[in-house]
């Protein structure tokens, strides 16, 4: 007798709800900030990669309802009808801030990163990524039909000795901030590896835009890089921007190669006009942003100055993504309700999304937390420490 979709997965289910692996979705209804209503309750919310306070920003809103030029759908394809003015004038202001050639618009990262893979690399190639990479990038490396081989996280000279014995056409893909651990890739020695073996080199910033380097141009800025000939950079607008999307950024030869042969750009619709809109008003916010780069800057020092006083195991990260190591998926899960109860939302992180025994709160900073909610929150995790 054939399977029904319920004798395949109810068993695993009830396993994962029984592990505490079980995952809900939360509803907010209000915008995304602080402060919101989520579940019906009041939370200051320290789970939004709204690294900037963007998100709800009145003069991006402003922009957005005064415009008559376009409607909220684009109605079709790039290739179609879909590319509007706002399209074409984002992509040109995302090249000349980030100093690059081209740019091309995505409708998420995760289409950017399979398109990306999937297209530049064939079977016979060879795709080398960190370990721990995130799950679009190891998709799209997956989807790509070439060779797939995982180096230790952050660890170059395993990489270097790879690259070394390959005589393959090689991509070499990594984040630049981890979004589970918070840490920052070194895109100085990738750069050097990729140079050193001809490799080409990959690099998603999602985690990076808007927050580090000049400007908040990011990672490649940040170590005083260049994207220039094989080098390829896909940022996200979902964070630190505040709005939603994705682009890749590169060569002329990279970018017309993904116009004619990328099949997530090519048979999708594109974003919403108003959704470029509010991205090219954003873009203006994060380019004059150092106020609040400053901001928040000065509220992951005081969540890592008073974590670390009280004795919490947090990880190396200097990036707005802080990780409260728990280890044990039941605890994780147990502390992350019990401040839920005390009026925070801060997310339980558990496998399979990180490895199993490395369960955590992921608490992540915006420059529009408070003082006090920062204080507060580090004052409900010092009694959950106490066991009160």
């Amino acid at each position: 007798m054939k399977p029904s979709i319920a004798s395949r997965f109810q068993a695993r289910l009830d396993a994962r709800r029984a592990q505490s692996l079980y995952r809900q979705r939360p509803l907010a209804l209000s915008p995304q900030q602080p402060l919101m209503q989520i579940n019906g309750r009041a939370m200051v919310n320290f789970c939004s990669n709204d690294y900037l306070g963007l998100a709800s920003d009145p003069a991006i809103k402003a922009a957005v309802c005064a415009d008559s030029s376009a409607g909220w759908g684009a109605g079709a394809a790039h290739l179609v009808t879909g590319h509007h003015l706002h399209h074409h004038l984002l992509e040109d202001e995302l090249a000349d801030w980030l100093d690059v050639e081209r740019c091309l618009l995505f409708s998420t990262g995760y289409m950017a990163n399979l398109a990306v893979q999937q297209t530049l690399m064939q079977k016979g190639d060879l795709i080398l990524a960190d370990k721990l990479n995130h799950a679009s990038l190891i998709d799209g490396a997956l989807a790509s039909g070439a060779d797939f081989k995982r180096y230790p996280h952050c660890d170059y000279a395993a990489l270097g000795r790879r690259l070394a014995v390959s005589e393959q056409t090689t991509l070499v893909v990594s984040d630049s901030v981890f979004s589970m651990d918070g840490d920052l890739a070194d895109l100085s020695q990738l750069n050097a590896l990729a140079t050193e073996h001809q490799a080409w080199l990959f690099v998603d910033d999602a985690h990076g835009l808007g927050v580090l380097g000049e400007q908040g141009r990011g990672s490649f800025s940040h170590f005083n890089l260049p994207i220039k000939g094989d080098r390829i950079l896909v940022g996200t607008f979902g964070k630190a921007f505040g709005t939603s999307g994705a682009f890749v950024a590169g060569s002329n030869v990279l970018i017309e190669s993904l116009i004619q042969f990328a099949r997530p750009f090519i048979y999708t619709t594109a974003m919403s006009p108003l959704n470029a809109l509010a991205t090219r008003e954003a873009l203006k916010r994060v380019q004059e942003a150092n106020d609040l780069r400053g901001l928040l800057r000065a509220n992951i020092l005081r969540f890592r100055q008073g974590a670390q006083q009280m004795g919490l195991n947090l990880l190396d990260s200097s990036s707005p993504i802080q990780p409260v190591m728990l280890y044990d998926a039941k605890t994780a899960l147990a502390w992350s309700e019990a401040l839920q109860q005390k009026g925070f939302w801060v997310a339980a992180i558990r496998y399979p999304t990180v490895a199993k025994n490395q369960a955590r709160l992921r608490i992540t900073l915006s420059a529009a937390h408070t003082d006090n909610q920062i204080n507060d929150l580090l004052q409900e995790l010092q009694q959950l420490i106490i066991g009160v």
